[in-house]
């Protein structure tokens, strides 16, 4: 079955250039048939980009598609952006909208984080739902293994996909996840990878339950 997580060589070309304004600039993104959204930016990735707080130093966009979150909050902020998908077509398309936005950028093809080195001061995550729980999870677990000491994770998801299961979740890897935003079934989660020492489970390296995350207002409905 072809779906955005995986690229699918066969679909015929749809290329669409789409329209996108963030904080004073004008986006121009080239999409194409086989990547999430390809007609415009969708209600989740745009309430993550706003909910975000001002940002500084680097950042991951993690199955970035074509680029859309990554790119919006890079030019904004002046991050260092490194964007990665599974699927190479959506990376190619989103080294492309770096460049034509005006953003440095790497773009990395990569299953989760498995061509990922080094870490982020912010991960920013619009799950590849279709993909399933396994692969959002493992996105999750491992994204705890690519965060500075004091770095954020940002993931959004709706009500209807299940945030609820996704919240618990993320507070059973990080220790705590704060809502940033919840409004019309979408919610944006925080957590944050603190100093001290971490456990390690299952070969993912995670913070001791111990560790009480804090990232701004909890539960805030923006």
């Amino acid at each position: 079955m072809s779906h955005y997580f995986i690229e699918d060589k066969n679909l015929k070309s749809d290329h669409k250039i789409i329209y996108y304004d963030f904080h004073g600039d004008k986006f121009a993104f080239h999409t194409d048939a086989g990547v999430f959204s390809k007609g415009g930016v969708d209600r989740a990735s745009d309430a993550l980009v706003n909910a975000v707080p001002p940002l500084t130093g680097s950042l991951l966009d993690m199955g970035c598609g074509y680029g859309c979150v990554g790119v919006a909050l890079a030019k904004a902020y002046g991050l260092a952006l490194t964007q990665a998908d599974v699927n190479g077509a959506a990376v190619e398309l989103a080294r492309q909208n770096a460049e034509i936005n005006g953003v440095n950028a790497s773009a990395v093809v990569s299953d989760c984080f498995l061509n990922i080195t080094g870490a982020f001061d912010t991960i920013a995550i619009n799950p590849p739902v279709r993909a399933g729980k396994a692969v959002t999870y493992r996105m999750y677990a491992e994204s705890a293994n690519h965060l500075n000491p004091g770095g954020r994770l940002f993931v959004v998801n709706l009500k209807k996909q299940g945030a609820e299961t996704t919240r618990g979740k993320l507070a059973e890897i990080y220790g705590e996840c704060g809502v940033v935003y919840k409004k019309k079934g979408i919610y944006v989660f925080c957590c944050v990878k603190k100093i001290a020492s971490s456990a390690v489970i299952a070969g993912y390296s995670f913070p001791s339950s111990s560790q009480r995350a804090t990232c701004g207002d909890s539960d805030a409905a923006l």
